[in-house]
């Protein structure tokens, strides 16, 4: 009888970890979905592509995950503050006032550095003409 509580507490507690390692994944997923497109512009001397500017917030602690984007990507840190960690390099913080960018294939997390506070950012793309938001950013793998 021992065991089998011991087996069936196990089991719980292992649950609740994966869980809570899941709901992390998928909430940081639904952050690189999140924003507001505010302006769309084609690019006349690239015909097939836009210019797409996208207003990103980031709720307390909040983060992107990992993830890369197929182009260009600028970005200016509007309100509050947040810690860019690119692969290969060391995080850095970057406070409202300040910008950053990144290139095709980099995989990059861009998190909230404040756990009380919101960050919100300008994003500026230059993606294929009609791509969706969810398709500026892409989980890294």
């Amino acid at each position: 009888m021992k065991r089998i509580n011991f087996l069936v507490g196990v089991t719980v507690v292992l649950g609740v970890v994966l869980w809570l390692l899941a709901s992390r994944t998928l909430s940081a997923q639904d952050n690189l979905k999140g924003g507001t497109v505010l302006q769309r512009t084609e690019l006349k001397a690239a015909p097939g592509w836009e210019a797409i500017l996208v207003m990103r917030p980031l709720a307390p602690g909040a983060e992107s995950g990992k993830h890369t984007q197929s182009g260009n990507e600028i970005v200016y840190i509007q309100e509050g503050s947040v810690t860019l960690e690119v692969q290969g390099n060391p995080p850095a913080t970057l406070k409202a006032g300040e910008a950053f960018t990144t290139v095709a294939g980099e995989v990059h997390n861009v998190k909230n550095a404040s756990t009380s506070e919101p960050a919100k950012a300008l994003a500026f793309y230059v993606a294929k003409k009609g791509a969706r938001l969810e398709d500026l950013a892409v989980p890294a793998k």
